[in-house]
């Protein structure tokens, strides 16, 4: 466990990386290029596009619908297969799923993050294709997402729970 300096106490996280082995600098560089492509698929699809997420807040079309609805259905069968054949991890380790606790707290920080995506036009996954693609005004938004982070770090003991 990694300990605070200062306070000598465990850093927790909600959702821990069971990692076993330390990765070589080649394995993130394929995380870097499943990003790049990851991004360009944002791109021609569309759901970078601070029209295409203004029709959905709007309910005038249904793509970001489908793209998200897409996303949570190939989810769902992802961790159906993974455990139903026990899939490994590429370096040979078993995938863990840890349950999640619900609390009033999601639900407030739910709401924070929509108003959030419907005022900017961007959420945390698409900001780095969006700067990619030109959109340097989105600078802010990611500025602001790093901001909040942060705040939600100093104040998360204090926050309703």
């Amino acid at each position: 466990m990694q300990y605070v300096e200062e306070m000598k106490e465990p850093l927790v996280c909600d959702a821990p990386n069971d990692m076993k082995r330390e990765e070589s600098l080649l394995v993130h560089l394929k995380y870097a290029v499943v990003g790049i492509l990851f991004g360009i698929v944002f791109v021609k699809a569309e759901i970078i596009s601070w029209f295409r997420i203004q029709e959905m807040f709007r309910l005038q079309s249904f793509h970001m619908y489908g793209v998200i609805g897409s996303a949570i259905a190939v989810g769902m069968l992802s961790i159906w297969i993974i455990k139903r054949f026990n899939v490994k991890t590429l370096s040979g380790e078993t995938v863990e799923f840890h349950p999640k606790k619900f609390n009033k707290g999601q639900i407030y920080g739910g709401l924070m993050f929509g108003l959030g995506w419907a005022v900017t036009g961007a959420c945390p996954g698409p900001l780095f294709a969006q700067i990619g693609s030109g959109y340097l005004v989105v600078i802010v938004t990611l500025l602001s997402a790093i901001a909040g982070t942060w705040t939600y770090g100093l104040l998360r003991d204090r926050l309703p729970h």
